[in-house]
């Protein structure tokens, strides 16, 4: 697996949130999340969209597990009641880039953990995320980031 380390900033964000059990409604959320950008114009080859689970599914139940699609936005996009406003606190990251099939990323989450301890690294204890841009959809791939802290 190849992993890079990278410092993700801030971003202010419009999301959609979605509860419930992790899998098919996801997707359905991002894509409610899609349309209102592109209604708006801001799903561009450079727009950066990130799919937020949580919750981690071994301690919530299924029907209480929170799942945002989201998308980074600058300060003066205006806001309306079909998403919700959000920040996304940055930090250190290891990321991988897959294809965007349910297999590989299926695959990618299961060796992601493994692979970070054997490069001195841990997770820390913010969600992990799902990310793309719109040149990355269109390719078919995106980046799964765990946020980690060295090992001492």
């Amino acid at each position: 697996m190849n992993l890079k380390m990278e410092n993700i900033p801030n971003y202010r964000l419009a999301y959609v949130r979605q509860v419930g059990p992790y899998g098919p409604a996801n997707a359905q959320a991002m894509e409610t999340l899609k349309r209102w950008a592109a209604d708006r114009h801001l799903l561009t080859e450079s727009a950066i969209l990130l799919g937020i689970p949580q919750d981690r599914p071994e301690t919530t139940l299924p029907e209480n597990c929170r799942y945002d699609a989201c998308i980074v936005i600058s300060a003066d996009v205006a806001l309306d009641d079909t998403v919700e406003e959000g920040e996304f606190t940055g930090g250190e990251y290891a990321v991988c880039t897959v294809k965007h099939t349910t297999e590989e990323v299926q695959k990618a989450w299961a060796a992601v953990f493994p692979a970070l301890r054997q490069s001195g690294y841990q997770p820390d204890n913010k969600p992990a995320l799902e990310r793309y841009t719109g040149k990355m959809i269109a390719d078919g791939y995106c980046e799964i980031c765990i946020p980690v802290m060295k090992t001492v």
